[in-house]
């Protein structure tokens, strides 16, 4: 790593491929809150964050309707019906890996019945517990920013494989407050931890969002834990945590 990073007070981190496999993301988290979200609805949709999900959901998919894919007709005649086009319209953003808000709030409240229950543990690279406790010992601020919801973050940590690693972690950012590919969204995460972005350090393992975090002002460096070396890019590239202030 670049010698500025030693000048780093904070590292942001992704966690699909980042802290966590991806396969678990996709093979594990995804598959399960596809299976449960009928049932879910079935005995949670009166509830009012449920509620506020749903309508979210229902707004954005007239936004949808408005562009060139066709999401599945919403029906709001009865409580069944609107449950039923909840469901419907979750499958086919799903099918189509779309990074929706109202979807992942509402995958984070499924997933916390399967960790509370034991049906789910969430998975992270082995050398993660011993970085985050490296970095707490240097006093680094320890951050998260990733597409799923703050709840599904908390969850992720509070019941990994390898104990409770909430106590490391300082924040939490999902896309409610930016997209994460816009330079605009790292700067709202620089002030909320409040620390110039030249001090932060994005690890992340998509290229265009550590170019808008680049954009911000932020140190940023590639995160290739498994495959090929990567092509060519203005970030460093790390192939663990092992290699962050070590």
């Amino acid at each position: 790593m670049p010698k500025s990073d030693a000048q780093a007070r904070a590292i942001l981190l992704d966690i699909e491929g980042v802290t966590t496999p991806v396969d678990f993301v996709y093979q594990t988290l995804f598959p399960f809150a596809r299976h449960h979200v009928k049932e879910f609805l079935a005995a949670h949709s009166a509830d009012e964050a449920v509620r506020a999900d749903i309508a979210r959901l229902r707004e954005e998919r007239s936004t949808e309707a408005g562009g060139q894919e066709r999401p599945p007709v919403w029906r709001d005649d009865s409580l069944e019906a609107q449950s039923e086009s909840a469901v419907a319209y979750v499958h086919w953003l799903m099918d189509r890996d779309h990074k929706s808000t109202g979807l992942k709030s509402l995958q984070g409240k499924i997933w916390e019945a399967g960790y509370r229950s034991g049906e789910l543990r969430g998975a992270v690279y082995e050398d993660v517990p011993r970085a985050f406790a490296r970095w707490k010992d240097q006093q680094k601020i320890i951050a998260i920013f990733s597409s799923g919801s703050v709840l599904a973050q908390q969850l992720l940590f509070a019941h990994s494989t390898t104990g409770e690693l909430t106590g490391f972690i300082q924040a939490y950012f999902d896309t409610t407050t930016g997209a994460k590919q816009e330079a605009e969204s790292y700067r709202r995460i620089a002030a909320s931890l409040q620390s110039p972005p030249s001090e932060i350090l994005f690890l992340s393992d998509v290229v265009a969002e550590l170019d808008a975090a680049r954009l911000a002002g932020m140190q940023t460096a590639l995160c290739a834990r498994v495959g090929p070396s990567p092509p060519a890019s203005p970030h460093p590239v790390i192939r663990a945590f092992d290699e962050v202030f070590p």
